[in-house]
């Protein structure tokens, strides 16, 4: 959608160590990247945003954050803000490394440089009725008809 915008100071080219994530040898902060984002489309009422890796090796990629119900009030999140600071109603879910909340890149030793996509997604609900139990694909699936518009930043990083 022309306008609806996500931008980062921390989550753009490559990744920044602070939002690396703090195990498996990776050696970073863990810490989810500051998020602004504007131009949402007219009606929106609450918002959806993933982190996934689609050059993890597995089948399906890799999910490194879900969060929904993000009130349509909002427009940013700071630096560290999962699992501490998200913004009142939302709900983070569990991620592929099997924790809630934010979990940063983190690809094998020796791999290019892995592509990771943010989706923010823009929604004509106020909330989703689901709960923090809901695996991420489930999540969209859930999403898919209320979506009016999108939009995205990809970072790239590797060790």
């Amino acid at each position: 959608m022309a306008g609806f915008t996500l931008t980062s100071t921390q989550f753009s080219g490559q990744i920044s160590k602070a939002c690396v994530f703090n195990g498996m040898g990776a050696g970073g902060d863990n810490q989810s990247p500051d998020l602004s984002w504007s131009g949402a489309p007219a009606g929106t009422k609450s918002y959806v945003l993933i982190l996934h890796d689609p050059d993890a090796p597995t089948p399906a990629g890799f999910t490194h954050w879900c969060v929904f119900n993000i009130p349509a009030s909002c427009s940013r999140l700071d630096s560290g803000a999962s699992n501490n600071a998200m913004p009142s109603g939302s709900v983070e879910v569990t991620n592929s490394y099997g924790m809630p909340g934010y979990g940063g890149a983190c690809p094998p030793p020796g791999d290019l440089a892995h592509a990771y996509h943010f989706t923010l997604y823009a929604l004509d609900t106020e909330k989703l009725e689901l709960d923090a139990s809901t695996p991420p694909p489930k999540v969209i699936f859930m999403a898919k008809d209320h979506v009016i518009g999108k939009t995205g930043l990809t970072a790239f990083y590797a060790r």
